[in-house]
């Protein structure tokens, strides 16, 4: 028998690339928490700041993340352009604390988007292709069609 006790969580600061510097604590990065996500930066392989994620979207059928909704644009929330990233096009950067979308900002400007007032509907199967070939990613085998 072991006799194992949890341990608090160790704080480590990390710069992010904005230059500030973040506590970082908690299970990731292979599992995390959905709201510990939104609200984090998202940049393009240029180091361009393409806007925050607002949103983790989930497909109830299988428990999986399809979809992270990045804000772009606008201020202080007027104006701002919504677009549905498949969540296989971005990546994680534990260093720096964000996410990394490999696509410029000029071509994120004329990518498939909403408002937040007008949202489109995502189990839509030509919306899904539509978004997924804009990004060069494929909807997940599982779920293709099976909306």
């Amino acid at each position: 028998m072991h006799d194992e006790t949890l341990e608090e969580p160790v704080l480590h600061a990390t710069a992010t690339r904005r230059g500030e510097i973040a506590p970082r604590q908690g299970p990731g990065p292979r599992l995390m928490g959905a709201s510990t996500l939104i609200g984090n930066d998202v940049f393009n392989d240029r180091d361009e700041d393409l806007g925050e994620i607002r949103e983790i979207m989930l497909d109830m059928h299988t428990g999986q993340v399809d979809y992270a909704v990045l804000s772009f644009g606008g201020f202080l929330g007027v104006g701002e352009k919504l677009f549905a990233v498949p969540w296989a096009a971005l990546e994680l950067d534990t260093t720096s604390r964000c996410f990394v979308l490999r696509v410029s900002k000029a071509r994120l400007e004329s990518a498939p988007g909403f408002d937040k007032q007008h949202w489109p509907d995502m189990a839509d199967p030509e919306w899904e292709k539509d978004v997924h070939e804009f990004y060069g990613t494929q909807p997940d085998a599982f779920t293709e069609g099976g909306r």
